[in-house]
């Protein structure tokens, strides 16, 4: 198994979305890269604190490629957007991928660069090792699944019948 961290805004739909996906087999919500430790949500919210909302995916690369998962990635966002997707607004809600090895970093970048050609304005998703996490708070974990009417700006029939669980 492999873990990633991407943030594509809000993340109880970039969670609800991976949850689908064949080979996926963990999410959760939570903060990474910030400037202070155990951040709450009020805090993330409040653009103070640097963090992004991510979810780290734990998968089987043998039924899913990190290209994979960075095309379904592309799928949901607009990557040439910055500090916004969908009706969020504020650097909490910036796209990035957030990796622990090289190998990641360098999939991450050479599949940028290769999607780069699709899009007039430059793509502006964050490429960064993972420098810290924090779990979100208990409600924020599968929030779509305890919440069906609560707020996403995910397209959920973005995914493909044969790459759903």
């Amino acid at each position: 198994m492999k873990k990633i961290v991407l943030a594509g805004g809000c993340f109880w739909g970039v969670e609800a979305y991976y949850q689908r996906l064949k080979g996926v087999y963990n999410t959760r919500v939570g903060y990474a890269n910030g400037n202070i430790e155990n951040p709450a949500y009020f805090q993330v919210k409040a653009g103070i604190t640097d963090f992004a909302e991510v979810v780290e995916i734990t998968f089987n690369e043998l039924e899913i490629t990190l290209e994979k998962l960075l095309e379904h990635l592309f799928r949901f966002i607009d990557p040439t957007s910055l500090n916004r997707q969908g009706g969020d607004i504020g650097t909490q809600y910036r796209t990035g991928i957030f990796y622990e090895t090289e190998t990641d970093k360098n999939t991450a970048f050479k599949y940028i660069n290769f999607r780069q050609r699709d899009y007039e304005n430059k793509i502006v998703v964050e490429v960064n090792k993972l420098i810290n996490f924090y779990d979100a708070e208990e409600y924020h974990q599968k929030y779509l699944d305890k919440n069906p009417t609560g707020y996403c700006h995910v397209n959920f029939n973005l995914i493909k019948k044969e790459e759903m669980k």
